[in-house]
């Protein structure tokens, strides 16, 4: 029967019983996907938490639970966090750069003469609104993980 267990149990050490929690989620062919889970949850909180969620959403608390454990174990003071700030950042650039963008169609527009200069000045206020709203990009630079030695929030 020692072929049958699963990642779980096999890391665990134990025999797999026919309703076990963690069998679906766990497959033998990726044992480090449990042993990364186990190393930072443990195997008790696991099965608690999968317990407390229905059928449906189980795999992908497992999916998050995996990623949050390797993000974890990669970056042990900020974890997903880090990844998660880097995100936001990439969207705030985006954003910045998209603003940046609408200002200059709107400069070559009122350099062309195009369109009424009412309209013109409504758009240029618009953007310069938009602007406004972004902060300079290098302080969104220097504010990056890793770029300090003190986190953002710490400044």
């Amino acid at each position: 029967m020692i072929s049958d267990r699963y990642a779980a149990c096999k890391y665990l050490r134990r025999r797999c019983p026919s309703d076990c929690i963690f069998s679906s989620y766990f497959p033998p062919n990726n044992p480090q996907r449990f042993a990364s889970v186990h190393r930072i949850y443990g195997a008790s909180n696991v099965s608690k938490m999968l317990q407390q969620r229905p059928d449906h959403l189980r795999a992908e608390a497992v999916d998050t639970l995996c990623y949050e454990a390797e993000c974890r174990i990669q970056d042990s003071v900020y974890g997903c966090v880090k990844t998660i700030f880097q995100l936001h950042q990439e969207i705030h650039n985006a954003e910045y750069q998209l603003a940046k963008t609408r200002v200059e169609i709107v400069l070559i527009n009122s350099c062309r003469g195009g369109g009424g200069q009412e309209n013109q000045v409504n758009q240029m206020q618009e953007v310069q609104s938009n602007l406004n709203f972004f902060p300079d990009q290098t302080h969104v630079e220097a504010t990056q993980f890793g770029s300090s030695s003190k986190a953002p929030w710490f400044s």
